[in-house]
């Protein structure tokens, strides 16, 4: 039997992927912007539209990050707006289970998926990040472990929450007493279409691996090869059993940007092209030192690495940052520009490219379709490196081929985003649950 492949759209704003320069982007704030993508995603009968969050503008060397400047809306409150605009996409929102509150956000959440029909989706994101912390009364931020307890027994109580009310409609007084949380009363909603919103979860580590096999339904991720894929998929889907669920329980879908073209020549072509543009000398320099955690303003971006080691607690960048062990990357990053001959700017473009399918579209449409038949993803989340007109090709040319190829659907045959995803409805929570 054929496999189908999901598809999601990434609304492209901060960070590098958009080509600011192109002249065909347009405001990542105007929601003229977001309605675009998002009715190009359902003319592709997408699965979702996934939104991305920011609870602070970055900073790198006492500066707002460039990126970061214009801004970036909050996320329920776009897509509920996108909600009256379309009729089956689903509507993924990151919100932080560090800094939010289960009450507050279970009620958000049900209230987007009363909205939109059934279409809500939550992207469960944590944070170790003192700097966004000071953003919040109750500042501070958890440790990596406390931030992942904290986040399952956060998605633990919303569940409670949405399964509060007796079938018939009736409020149940509730009460939650944990590690994280101590609330009690009763919850403002009824049961809301798909019982429970979608929650994906994001993240690549040990404990993200293991909080998306207990918890998540979509597990949105980043590899850069079929082999690695498929590794990524086989681990966390092994890790399902312990929790009494099956494979067709979560839906791994890797973030991947495409490029298209009327001959392979001409698409790689294009790709080069574009990933200059994504990755300016600054740009270069600037991702360098977020690695070595030291000003390497100096340094030729067409020249070698340094040969100094990262600093063990670099300050340069404030918000988010990159994790892991640095002095591994930079030995990885020399590895990969001696191996190749590359220089900083031609490495940082090396290593820091997502998986990509680029070619004609046929070609795109066969390879799509290979990383689903051998299990290395469950579909896609594509991110266009335009905004907000990134996925009119491949909705054009791309979705049609995978149509003929039977792996794609040709119709909705559901209205809620669990259809889509061919997820069940999760079963209510028993009435022992109550006080």
């Amino acid at each position: 039997m054929t496999r189908r492949m999901h598809l999601a759209a990434h609304f492209p704003g901060v960070n590098n992927t958009t080509v600011w320069a192109d002249p065909r982007s347009r405001s990542q704030i105007e929601f003229s912007s977001f309605e675009h993508l998002a009715r190009t995603a359902e003319r592709g009968l997408f699965d979702f539209f996934f939104l991305a969050e920011g609870l602070r503008l970055r900073e790198h060397k006492g500066r707002v990050h460039d990126l970061d400047v214009v801004g970036r809306p909050e996320s329920l409150t776009v897509l509920n707006a996108l909600a009256a605009v379309t009729d089956r996409l689903g509507l993924a929102a990151t919100v932080n289970a560090t800094f939010n509150e289960p009450y507050e956000l279970a009620r958000r959440l049900a209230t987007s998926d009363h909205l939109s029909g059934g279409r809500a989706a939550w992207n469960v994101v944590t944070s170790s990040d003192a700097f966004t912390g000071e953003n919040f009364r109750r500042g501070g931020y958890l440790d990596r472990a406390d931030r992942y307890s904290r986040a399952a027994e956060f998605v633990a109580t919303a569940r409670e929450l949405w399964d509060s009310w007796t079938p018939d409609g009736v409020p149940r007084p509730f009460a939650h007493r944990g590690r994280h949380f101590d609330i009690a009363g009763e919850f403002g909603l009824p049961r809301s279409p798909q019982g429970h919103p979608v929650v994906i979860q994001a993240g690549d580590s040990d404990e993200g691996r293991e909080f998306a096999a207990s918890t998540a339904d979509v597990v949105f991720t980043r590899h850069s090869s079929l082999e690695e894929g498929r590794a990524f998929s086989a681990d966390v889907k092994r890790r399902l059993a312990r929790y009494g669920r099956t494979p067709a329980d979560l839906k791994i879908m890797p973030g991947v940007g495409v490029v298209l073209g009327d001959t392979a020549a001409e698409a790689r072509e294009k790709a080069a092209v574009i990933r200059r543009q994504q990755t300016s000398p600054q740009t270069a320099i600037l991702t360098l030192e977020q690695i070595w955690g030291v000003d390497l303003s100096s340094y030729d971006p067409d020249g070698p690495l340094p040969d100094i080691d990262p600093v063990a607690e670099p300050s340069l960048t404030r918000g988010r940052t990159r994790r892991g062990d640095t002095v591994a990357i930079a030995e990885k990053w020399r590895a990969l520009s001696r191996e190749k001959g590359l220089s900083i700017r031609q490495t940082v473009i090396e290593a820091g490219g997502r998986q990509s399918f680029v070619g004609t579209p046929a070609a795109v449409a066969a390879e799509m379709e290979e990383f689903v038949r051998q299990d290395a993803a469950d579909g896609f989340i594509l991110v266009p490196h335009l905004t907000p007109g990134g996925l009119d090709e491949f909705v054009d040319q791309v979705v049609p081929l995978l149509q003929e190829r039977g792996v794609f659907r040709t119709e909705y045959r559901g209205t809620t985003l669990r259809s889509h995803l061919g997820l069940s409805e999760p079963p209510r929570l028993p009435l022992s649950s109550a006080p």
